[in-house]
């Protein structure tokens, strides 16, 4: 781990410093993990490498990657629309929401809380903020309309074709299973969400558990897509499709507003413009409590960080990103 000693460095100060209470920090490249350590502790229990954390909205990528391999088979286009699996979704609308604006955070579906009861019901009844491909504005409940139109397509619900992919690659600890016992979230009760009901929901935009070694698997096999290979996971035409900006120069709302340098392609967060980075070839996702997953295709390396506090003031991801790259 010497070449990311300062990679490893900043998640040890970060945690020293009260500002994360844990970090499980690992790199890998397209041969596999590179270095992999943890630091402090929840509430006494130490943090391990092979510990269990809540993803939160690193499963959208995954849920897009299981889009992706439907539309590989024929089953969907990203100009597939919803109501093609949903056919009383809005009907009050006069635009069509299709597969890319649900991918790419432009469906103007109106937002609601992260625990909202029945996904599904809640989906179709939506209001909208604004036409569809018009704006962008993050949105957890649009990958409840994925996951209708991958299970529409190919009649599998959509975490179980992540597990099998997944599996496949050695990303066999995704799962919702509570038993697996992921690491609390510190400042969970201060945020008000209900985490009884958010369990219940399976949610594919937030839902699933992991570990960082699965993450990690997940970023070589991405690494190692090229040349014809699709490393387990998709055809190289097809991660280009998913890395394609889809947000261009459109109006940017909250919370990742134009100046942060981040577009949007299909479920991935592309930082090409991003202003704090070494590298702007960067690819991946981030979550509500602290997960990353990034990849770096031209530098062959991805990284992923796991923790477990929603708010982190203090902690800058770019920085984290620029140790690793100089690491190389």
């Amino acid at each position: 781990m010497t070449a990311y000693a300062a990679a490893f460095d900043w998640a040890r100060r970060h945690v020293d410093a009260g500002r994360l209470p844990t970090a499980v920090l690992g790199v890998a490249t397209a041969s596999g993990i590179a270095a992999l350590d943890a630091f402090g502790s929840t509430h006494g229990r130490t943090a391990q490498v092979d510990d269990h954390y809540r993803l939160f909205s690193v499963t959208k990528p995954l849920v897009g990657l299981v889009a992706a391999r439907a539309i590989e088979r024929g089953l969907l286009t990203p100009e597939t629309p919803l109501t093609d699996a949903l056919p009383d979704f809005g009907a009050d609308r006069d635009d069509i929401v299709r597969l890319r604006h649900l991918a790419s955070h432009t469906s103007g579906i109106t937002e609601p809380a992260m625990d909202a009861p029945n996904l599904r019901s809640t989906l179709i009844s939506a209001g909208r903020d604004f036409t569809a491909g018009t704006m962008s504005r993050y949105s957890t409940l649009a990958f409840e309309g994925i996951a209708a139109m991958t299970e529409h397509a190919t009649g599998v619900p959509w975490h179980e074709d992540v597990a099998e992919w997944a599996s496949s690659l050695g990303a066999d600890g995704l799962t919702f299973d509570e038993a697996c016992d992921p690491h609390e979230v510190t400042d969970a009760a201060a945020t008000g969400l209900d985490f009884d009901a958010f369990i219940g929901l399976r949610h594919p935009g937030a839902g699933l558990l992991g570990r960082a070694t699965d993450l990690l698997a997940i970023g070589s096999a991405l690494l190692r897509i090229g040349d014809g290979e699709t490393g387990g996971v998709v055809q190289p035409a097809t991660l280009g499709m998913m890395l394609r900006p889809l947000t261009g120069d459109i109006p940017r709302l909250e919370p990742y507003r134009a100046e942060r340098g981040q577009d949007w392609g299909f479920t991935w967060n592309l930082r090409a413009r991003a202003p704090g980075l070494i590298d702007t070839d960067a690819y991946g996702h981030g979550g509500w409590a602290g997960t990353e997953l990034w990849v770096h295709p031209s530098a062959g390396v991805a990284w992923v960080l796991m923790t477990n506090r929603t708010e982190r003031p203090g902690v800058e991801i770019d920085e984290v990103d620029n140790a690793v790259i100089a690491g190389l």
